[in-house]
């Protein structure tokens, strides 16, 4: 897991596989700065804020390219300064590597 996360591929899940006990997927929280588990460790999200309407519409349309390419899709939520983003595998109504690299690239989407 020391490899720079945001530059893995998400995989296709199929379901069968487990989800990330909260502790694996505590591991991953370094790699991913500003995200946070919830629900117990089956959820990871982050908000961010921006000074007007136009920059959080601008930043979802960039994360909506992003998780067509990726084939992984996140829970959106924003208004006036702000972008509320949620990640979980639902095939396996947990927590997967791929909502990591998704979260990894998100805030990669922030800096550029």
């Amino acid at each position: 897991m020391t490899e720079d996360i945001a530059r893995k591929t998400c995989t296709p899940c199929r379901g069968g596989v487990p989800p990330l006990t909260r502790e694996e997927a505590a591991a991953y929280l370094p790699q991913t700065p500003g995200w946070e588990l919830a629900e117990d460790g089956h959820l990871l999200r982050r908000r961010f804020t921006f000074s007007d309407f136009r920059k959080p519409l601008d930043f979802i349309d960039r994360i909506g390219e992003l998780a067509e390419d990726e084939g992984h899709h996140p829970d959106i939520c924003f208004g006036w300064g702000y972008a509320a983003i949620s990640l979980h595998t639902h095939k396996i109504k947990g927590l997967h590597e791929n909502d990591f690299i998704m979260a990894a690239k998100i805030t990669r989407l922030v800096a550029s």
